[in-house]
């Protein structure tokens, strides 16, 4: 190998390394905000639906992230903007954590109203700034998108795990100050990976509605978006249901283990995503793997004891690893560069959205029958694949022409 490619090769590897680092941390800080917040509401002695609601403002805002996201586009240098957004986000949340225990509930869900607005920039805005590390090569694009996947995994189970540890050894205002640290952190590791060629002032980029308009005129996109959703949708399902099948196997505990199962197979999954990167067409690969996710979240539902059922977990945690990290790919190789920033917002936006309402449609249905929200999670992932293929079938000729 040429002393050139290999320098190219090295210089890669190490901003890759540092882009993990900064991505774990501003992550683990938006993903332990919530659990953070509600214990500390709980803490200061607030009542359970004040809590809820508080938990509540830090995630409904996610929806209005795309509408400060066209700055990624637009700007010289959007490493700057991914790091302002991690500072705010970390200030903000350090604020109203230091307000809760002194003063009226609606101070500081404003201020949690404003860091969760910064929250998508810190998930998908960031993932938005990997095609420029990896370069142009589409498996080193595919080994790098394995790594993102990783961290997605690490931090959604790093940042819980660290408020919960730190909480009960100390209490959970330090526990909130210290992913607040981490935010500040992650943001000056932002500003340690490479900077983008700045875009081009001649192309004009979209405002956030022409963007999502534009994403669902396309369909490489609008598939990547319909089964980004309905999949966050369904696999959301998988924590109420360990809930409502525990108890004849022991409980939380046992509802705490089939979680962690999902979140042990979602960083196998990972890893075998960096052993031997996807490879094919994104938007075939997209539908193929929402498939497989819904037949795990069907062995979920038949599983006859504790288990096979945490092997189904388990399972299913290695199939949502594999289907994102194929929405990663289809993101980056469809988006349009004059928007690829809004286009990584907007997908994790509505994204964390569906989740959500996933999670509760779960809780409402799961009274009337425990298998009920995942039989409905993998009837309606099963129809969005078969969306997803027939318009697939209809485009093939549109591309061959």
């Amino acid at each position: 190998m040429p002393r050139r490619v290999r320098r190219r090769t090295g210089r890669r590897r190490g901003a890759l390394v540092r882009y993990v680092v900064a991505a774990t941390l501003v992550r683990s800080a938006d993903g332990g905000a919530v659990v953070a917040i509600v214990l500390l509401a709980h803490a200061v002695g607030m009542p359970g639906w004040v809590a809820g609601l508080l938990g509540a403002s830090i995630t409904a805002p996610h929806l209005l992230g795309p509408f400060i996201a066209r700055h990624l586009d637009t700007a010289r240098d959007g490493r700057a903007v991914i790091a302002v957004s991690a500072v705010l986000h970390g200030v903000l949340l350090g604020a109203a954590a230091l307000l809760m225990p002194v003063t009226w509930a609606l101070w500081p869900a404003v201020l949690l109203l404003i860091s969760g607005m910064f929250g998508p920039m810190l998930t998908g805005g960031i993932s938005s700034r990997l095609p420029s590390i990896a370069g142009p090569d589409q498996h080193a694009q595919r080994r790098a998108q394995s790594w993102d996947v990783a961290t997605y995994g690490f931090s959604g189970t790093l940042g819980p795990a660290a408020v919960a540890g730190i909480a009960a050894a100390s209490h959970p205002l330090t526990a909130t100050l210290v992913l607040a640290v981490a935010s500040v952190v992650g943001a000056a590791a932002v500003l340690a990976l490479p900077r983008q060629a700045p875009p081009d002032p001649a192309v004009d980029v979209p405002t956030p509605l022409r963007t999502l308009e534009g994403i669902w005129r396309y369909g490489p996109l609008r598939r990547t978006l319909g089964l980004t959703v309905t999949v966050a949708f369904s696999v959301a399902a998988l924590p109420i249901h360990a809930v409502a099948v525990a108890p004849p196997s022991g409980g939380a505990s046992a509802a705490g283990l089939l979680v962690a199962g999902y979140g042990v197979g979602n960083l196998l999954g990972s890893a075998g995503l960096m052993l031997r990167p996807l490879r094919g067409d994104a938007d075939r690969l997209m539908t193929l793997l929402s498939v497989l996710v819904a037949v795990t979240l069907s062995l979920v539902v038949v599983g006859p004891n504790l288990p096979v059922s945490l092997l189904a977990f388990g399972l299913a945690g290695i199939a949502n690893a594999l289907f994102f990290a194929a929405t990663l790919a289809a993101r980056s190789e469809y988006a349009p560069r004059a928007a690829r920033g809004q286009v990584f917002v907007w997908v994790g936006a509505l994204k964390i959205a569906a989740g959500s309402a996933g999670t509760a449609t779960a809780g409402a249905i799961t009274g009337s029958a425990g298998w009920a929200p995942l039989v409905l999670a993998a009837v309606l992932t099963l129809l969005a694949a078969g969306i997803s293929a027939l318009g697939r079938a209809r485009s093939l000729p549109h591309r061959s022409g």
